[in-house]
């Protein structure tokens, strides 16, 4: 099983090429970086929407654009594989969107991965001009968009909600027919119907929700449109750090293909030893 390391990338913690470098240096599979373009003084929404969860980290507020991280990731790595966990679509211009994506993907020769998520802060969505309640309708909405650009060389598409005239838009992704696509956090009808219709895996939570649950709603969702629930890849995401390496090894029996674990937003003194813990598990 692969093994890969998750940071928020904030200004005051270890920053991104040295990060991508240790983590290539030693091994690990991939890297992913999470997003939040504000967060609202007011804070109205609880963290994650669970009040339980205590006050929001700093981390929230001070994290790198992800796509421009990543980016500086690429170019100082060769193996590495690059992830969004996750990129928050339905705050985002789906058009400038699908361009980022493909560029990193040619950047880094075929290395990106998608994670997408609906997001759960009400006052940051209001900040980009979008209602809460429509955030997986325009998710999807733009997933599909983009798509299309990713794929036709004269690409249009309609819906309800979007409207794009047939356009010429390079470049395209250097996997074919993109990168995948993963969606992130619990996974129930709604979300479960989304990852059949348009992802190419999920990424729970890992000790947050339902595991065995959340596949079951998606192993129903891939059988009501005809889809094998095999071909979805599952990856444990903000997997937490294990008392064991049984631990590890169990998730393959649940269908996991990687472990994504947690690293602190903090210098370079601080992450590099826990990075090194991190590596017995790589192997194993």
């Amino acid at each position: 099983m692969d093994i890969g390391v998750i940071i928020f990338p904030t200004d005051t913690a270890i920053q991104p090429i040295e990060l991508a470098k240790a983590c290539e240096e030693r091994g690990f599979e991939s890297l992913w970086f999470p997003e939040h373009s504000h967060i609202p003084t007011s804070r109205e929404t609880p963290w994650g929407g669970n009040p339980d969860l205590g006050p929001l980290p700093e981390m929230y507020w001070r994290t790198h654009d992800q796509f421009v991280a990543l980016t500086a990731c690429a170019a100082v790595t060769k193996n590495l594989r690059l992830g969004t966990g996750i990129t928050l679509v339905a705050q985002r211009d789906p058009i400038w969107l699908a361009k980022e994506v493909a560029s990193l993907d040619v950047i880094s020769e075929g290395r990106f991965e998608l994670g997408i998520g609906y997001g759960w802060c009400v006052e940051e969505m209001r900040n980009h001009g979008l209602d809460y309640k429509k955030r997986r309708s325009i998710l999807r909405d733009n997933i599909l968009l983009m798509k299309e650009l990713w794929t036709k060389d004269e690409a249009s598409y309609s819906s309800p909600s979007k409207n794009f005239e047939e356009s010429w838009v390079w470049p395209k992704p250097t996997q074919k027919p993109y990168p995948p696509i993963l969606m992130g956090g619990a996974a129930g009808p709604k979300t479960a119907a989304h990852v059949a219709e348009f992802c190419d895996g999920w990424m729970p939570l890992g000790g947050m929700y339902d595991f065995e649950s959340g596949m079951i709603h998606i192993q129903e969702a891939c059988k009501e449109i005809g889809r094998d629930p095999d071909s979805l890849d599952i990856s444990m995401f903000f997997a937490m750090p294990p008392e064991s390496s049984d631990q590890i090894k169990a998730l393959p029996g649940m269908g996991c293909k990687r472990a994504i674990l947690p690293l602190p937003p903090e210098s370079a003194e601080t992450v590099l030893p826990i990075l090194d813990q991190y590596a017995e598990y790589i192997n194993t």
